[in-house]
């Protein structure tokens, strides 16, 4: 008998991305002999196919144009998937079950028509790796949830990927220990959710004083923020733009502690292991997306109007050099 065919979706933000582990991981243990193919986008294609849990990655689950979309629906149907699970659950990928019509295959998500739909009325209110958690069980494959008590990702997969050459992730960027990560950028759809630059750049200098090596980490198109933080702390090493998704996961789980904002390198660092605070303002629910784990959270309705010193203060009362904030809120004090 040939093998099950399953297709997984999903194309979201980085984050939303890391916190799909646990439920990929679940997926792969369900179906241990299955062809498992994920259906994403480009920027996540080396990333995803390095954790091993998938056979095959395709790269067009956005498709720009209606032949895109034919094609996409043409390639999904000649494949005869056994399952698909729909893990972006978006208003476009629920739509997707309309190109098997009319005999779709078996289908975990919320779209019309599917033989597990998840339908709990208060399923947009779960942290990201609740509803996750409860689809699957919806799907047959997991235990019942407990809101709140589904696992954080485990990023150490990428951490050991990372350390090629025999090098710790740390040693090929020439960091030292103990070092600090600052992970300032964001998606510049949603200004809110930075902490300025001047802010980072304070508290860079504040850790440096006290003996810290303190990196810079993002994307290159956020240079000009590493920029504007080493104006105020030139000894700050600037890595926006050199690091690879690996080498944030192993960067993640050789460092002190993380500060950043709600951002995807933030999520993935916290998913590696690393201590710290991820900073929130009033256009983030922690309920929804809050990192579980080591790192914690530290909400403000205004970013603007939280300090370097009030951040520091919080990383002060975790003890040691880096917090252990356990997935919890951070009182802010002034």
């Amino acid at each position: 008998m040939a093998a099950k065919k399953i297709l997984v979706m999903r194309f979201g933000a980085l984050g939303d991305m890391v916190q799909s582990f646990p439920a990929f991981e679940q997926i792969r243990a369900a179906h241990p002999d299955a062809e498992i193919t994920l259906l994403t986008t480009p920027p996540y294609a080396a990333f995803a196919g390095g954790s091993g849990l998938f056979d095959n990655i395709e790269t067009d689950g956005r498709p720009k144009g209606l032949g895109a979309v034919i094609a996409l629906f043409r390639r999904l149907r000649r494949a005869r998937y056994d399952r698909v699970y729909d893990l972006q659950n978006s208003g476009r990928s629920k739509n997707y079950i309309f190109g098997f019509w009319p005999r779709p295959p078996d289908w975990s998500g919320i779209s019309p028509g599917a033989s597990h739909r998840q339908t709990r009325p208060d399923r947009d209110a779960l942290h990201n790796l609740d509803r996750t958690a409860d689809q699957l069980h919806v799907a047959g494959i997991a235990p019942p949830n407990v809101p709140g008590q589904a696992p954080p990702p485990d990023m150490a997969w990428a951490a050991r990927i990372a350390r090629r050459g025999g090098a710790t992730t740390a040693e090929r960027f020439g960091l030292t220990a103990p070092f600090a990560l600052l992970a300032p950028g964001a998606s510049p759809a949603k200004p809110e959710k930075f902490w300025p630059a001047a802010a980072y750049g304070r508290l860079a200098a504040l850790l440096i004083a006290r003996g810290m090596t303190v990196a810079i980490v993002g994307s290159a198109a956020e240079a000009r923020i590493a920029a504007a933080v080493r104006d105020m702390a030139p000894q700050a090493l600037d890595l926006s733009g050199q690091t690879d998704l690996f080498d944030l996961a192993g960067l993640g789980a050789e460092t002190a502690f993380c500060i950043g904002n709600d951002t995807g390198p933030t999520h993935l660092i916290a998913g590696a292991g690393a201590p710290g605070l991820m900073l929130m303002s009033n256009v983030t629910a922690p309920g929804h997306c809050a990192p579980r784990g080591a790192m914690g959270y530290l909400k403000v309705d205004d970013l603007a109007t939280l300090s370097a010193e009030t951040v520091l203060a919080a990383l002060d009362r975790q003890g040691g050099d880096g917090p252990a904030g356990q997935g919890q809120k951070i009182t802010a004090v002034e």
